[in-house]
């Protein structure tokens, strides 16, 4: 059961008419020992001084006064390692102590300067920065920690995702697919200490099961490998035991619907005709969730919710959006040396010289509004589904980091509308997708094709030709993984094993998609290409490595000092197992496990491998 407190419990006096789930991505690259600034750590302790910290006291402010949130919170495994990694731990102190005095300096210099109001700014930076500082001490400098509470409570759904965000539809062996779920779970465990419930599929990427063929040569001039059939995503997320994930907008409007058995006995899906017809009228289409259709054990089918379009453009356009108000902090406009930030939006076309003066109090005060029009929009959106037996439900999902460092009031926005939910009488309530698929049945089965969140909704953001040859790589490195994997011969001394861990290690951080979508966008392009081939030629120094070792049966000293160098530069994610990548390795779901969907009234399987 979802946990919460007797304080957020849900309403049981009343049903809602409607939901309103909210699903925030924290999520960054893997940045400890690649660089500092103006790529690397300065990325981590940004998100960690202007979105986790700011959310957190956003939660505890909620909890406070008792009022529902109850969003679903994708806390990154990547991100996770970062946060409890030793070097983070150790240096963002200090990050924010160079913050504050940049604000004290900036002080000074606008008060001699008799420019009044930028030196206040500059003492609202300051209190921001320190008030940081003693969150962080508060929390044991423990940020995960921190969130762990508001998910034991039941405020939020820490939710987990790709181990580093590999782009799912374009990797190479359905073993790497497995890996990548799998290490996710494992390392949620650890931090986390329960297994999640749900998974943001990174980019919300998804593949359907179907033949495949590789889109492109490998570098290393092995020959291409055939075509395969290959499973889909919501097989390798059935398998670990991970009940939902979400999908763009398009999936689910170009998608059919598949027959499925309503006979069911468990309340699954709608069991009546006039509820299950209910489903498949055009209001519902987005405002439910589905299982999903393929060739897997189905008696343990995944589900899928689907993205809203019209609020989430509100909140993700910086021009046409709320984020675009000529009220609110402006993003690229900054102070050197501090870098603090003194000027408001003022118009989404307004020249950098033109940019007026930031007022945090009328910013603060316009988020109201907009939550206010936010949660408008919402109602309008599922009013059409009030009276259904089943309420409808909005899902709302964001990059975390979109609210509170790109859109500084972001944090309190978020605040707003669950606060606005919370005092008037709207009929909507606030719930996690755990919660829901607790109360609520899905409206069936659906058939999607493969695509994306990411521009023209395919992969064309990570396979295009300015990227392409970064898979020319990474496909014969996952080949090269599972066939040595597969071999065994690693299992025979913890040497061998070592050494094979790293090898994995390196493979997971050339898989992850940041370094194609920093590459296409041109964020930061010359540091993703530099990450990408760094993590390309350290799998290739321990893949040469491993094979001394397999002729010689042990290292060389200058070996063992270069295996012992990479692993303090990437040595995450410090249990993973090898034999995640061993052909045909896939996780057996426990046999505890109440199978959602009866087995007799689901298609039977297709034919998997051997498991691990």
């Amino acid at each position: 059961m979802t946990k919460a407190s007797p304080q957020i419990a849900a309403n049981t006096t009343k049903k809602p008419s409607g939901f309103l789930t909210f699903t925030l991505h924290a999520h960054l690259p893997y940045v400890v020992n690649h660089g500092t600034w103006p790529h690397g750590m300065e990325w981590l302790h940004e998100a960690a001084a202007e979105t986790y910290l700011p959310l957190l006291r956003v939660l505890k402010d909620l909890e406070r006064d008792n009022i529902r949130f109850n969003c679903n919170l994708n806390l990154s495994p990547i991100l996770l390692e970062q946060l409890s990694h030793p070097v983070f731990i150790a240096e963002f102190p200090n990050y924010l102590g160079r913050k504050i005095v940049a604000a004290q300096e900036d002080e000074a210099f606008f008060t001699q300067s008799g420019e009044a109001h930028y030196a206040e700014t500059a003492r609202f930076w300051h209190r921001f920065f320190s008030q940081a500082l003693e969150d962080f001490n508060h929390f044991d400098q423990n940020i995960i920690k921190a969130f762990c509470h508001f998910n034991d409570i039941g405020l939020i759904d820490i939710i987990t995702c790709g181990a580093t965000h590999g782009y799912m539809p374009l990797l190479g062996t359905d073993e790497s697919v497995r890996a990548q779920i799998r290490t996710a779970v494992s390392t949620h465990i650890r931090h986390i200490g329960q297994h999640p419930k749900g998974i943001w599929a990174p980019e919300c990427g998804y593949r359907p099961a179907g033949f495949w063929n590789y889109p492109v040569a490998n570098a290393d001039g092995t020959p291409t490998p055939p075509g395969f059939d290959r499973i889909g995503v919501e097989q390798a997320l059935s398998e670990s035991n991970i009940d939902f994930f979400f999908v763009d907008t398009h999936l689910v409007e170009e998608s059919h619907r598949v027959p499925s058995p309503y006979e069911l006995k468990n309340g699954a899906v709608p069991t009546d005709e006039q509820t299950e017809q209910m489903t498949h009228r055009d209001y519902r289409r987005l405002y439910q969730p589905y299982y999903v259709d393929g060739p897997y054990d189905k008696s343990n089918a995944t589900t899928i919710f689907p993205r809203d379009p019209r609020t989430g453009v509100q909140v993700w356009s910086g021009d046409s959006g709320y984020p675009g108000d000529g009220t609110y902090l402006d993003f690229h406009k900054k102070r050197w040396p501090g870098g603090h930030r003194y000027w408001r939006v003022t118009g989404s076309k307004v020249d950098m010289g033109d940019k007026q003066p930031y007022y945090p109090q009328e910013a603060a005060e316009r988020v109201k509004s907009h939550a206010a029009n936010y949660v408008h929009l919402v109602w309008e959106a599922l009013q059409s589904g009030f009276n259904d037996t089943i309420p409808p439900i909005l899902c709302s999902p964001f990059d975390a980091e979109l609210f509170g460092h790109w859109w500084f009031e972001g944090t309190l926005w978020l605040e707003a509308v669950a606060r606005t939910i919370h005092d008037h009488n709207t009929g909507i309530e606030l719930i996690s997708c755990a919660e829901y698929l607790e109360r609520y049945p899905r409206a069936g089965f659906i058939a999607m094709h493969e695509g994306s969140w990411g521009a023209q909704g395919n992969n064309h953001v990570w396979m295009n030709p300015e990227t392409s040859w970064t898979y020319t790589h990474i496909y014969p490195a996952e080949l090269y993984t599972r066939d040595v994997c597969t071999a065994g011969h690693w299992r025979n001394s913890a040497l061998g094993k070592r050494i094979m861990q790293q090898l994995c290690r390196e493979l997971l951080l050339l898989e992850s998609s940041d370094w194609q979508f920093l590459i296409t966008t041109g964020a930061a392009r010359d540091y993703a290409e530099i990450r990408f081939l760094t993590h390309n030629d350290q799998f290739n120094e321990v893949k040469a490595i491993w094979q001394g070792f397999e002729s010689a049966g042990s290292l060389t000293a200058t070996q063992e000092a270069r295996l012992a160098e990479i692993e303090l530069r990437d040595g995450v994610f410090p249990d993973v197992d090898p034999g995640l990548w061993v052909a045909g390795a896939h996780q057996v779901r426990e046999a505890e496990d109440q199978a959602r969907i009866p087995a007799e009234a689901a298609p039977a399987p297709s034919a998997d491998a051997a498991t691990a």
